[in-house]
């Protein structure tokens, strides 16, 4: 099992910085990718970005350019950097982490944590 903490929400203003964390517990040694999405209310789950184990990332189209995905391996920790923050990008963000288990992708998740962008 995978346990994911994430941490680092909050209230910002318009053009705002935020940046969350999520650190990763337990049988982590064979996790191949970690992510953040997003949930605002009445809308589905929606991918913001992944990072693999060897450090490739990928974003969606409508954080490009804001947003950045980093990890620090030795922390087990996921990090995401949100600049420019607009008032479309108040969700709960979440924390996915994917493990390969004899062939089968897993999937773990955080708590959630909630970012609020308004003035």
């Amino acid at each position: 099992q995978v346990q994911l903490v994430e941490s680092g929400g909050g209230l910002v203003q318009p053009g705002g910085s935020l940046r969350l964390s999520c650190a990763a517990s337990g049988s982590t040694s064979n996790i191949r990718q970690m992510g953040w999405y997003r949930q605002a209310p009445g809308k589905q789950r929606e991918l913001v970005a992944t990072i693999t184990k060897s450090g490739s990332t990928d974003y969606v189209d409508f954080v490009k350019g804001r947003f950045t995905i980093f990890r620090d391996n030795a922390k087990n920790t996921v990090y995401l950097q949100m600049n420019s923050l607009k008032p479309e990008d108040t969700a709960v963000y979440y924390c996915n982490a994917q493990r390969l288990i004899i062939g089968i992708v897993n999937d773990y998740w955080g708590q959630g944590t909630q970012v609020t962008v308004s003035s």
